[in-house]
């Protein structure tokens, strides 16, 4: 059993959505970077502070239900609201508010946007 910490998620400049509560826990360690280059600093900060597993989400995958938050870049329609409608936390590097045809899932508890690694604080 892993000992997690939570950290606070808030909107960067421009962006949308949150404050975010990330924890973390056995059941859902992950934290997954979908970004496209490695893991991303926003994603290497929150997996730091609350001891949760970063993981490359475009060289590996795992279930949504073993995902405590999902940090993205994506300024379109697709990964933006993909993860909110399955319920995982989402965190967009990009400013972006709801759009697409996915646009009713991405709530302000679910999701938030134009994070940067200095929007993430220990809770």
């Amino acid at each position: 059993m892993s000992e997690y910490k939570s950290v606070t998620v808030s909107k960067g400049r421009g962006g949308w959505g949150g404050p975010l509560t990330i924890l973390p826990t056995d059941e859902r360690p992950l934290v997954a970077s979908i970004t496209g280059g490695g893991i991303h600093p926003v994603a290497q900060r929150i997996a730091d502070l609350t001891g949760g597993e970063a993981f490359d989400g475009f060289k590996s995958s795992a279930p949504f239900d073993k995902i405590a938050v999902a940090v993205i870049d994506c300024g379109g329609t697709a990964r933006v609201g993909v993860y909110p409608m399955k319920k995982v936390l989402t965190v967009d590097v990009h400013a972006t508010s709801p759009a697409g045809p996915l646009a009713q899932f991405i709530t302000e508890e679910l999701f938030v946007s134009g994070v940067k690694p200095e929007d993430v604080q220990e809770a």
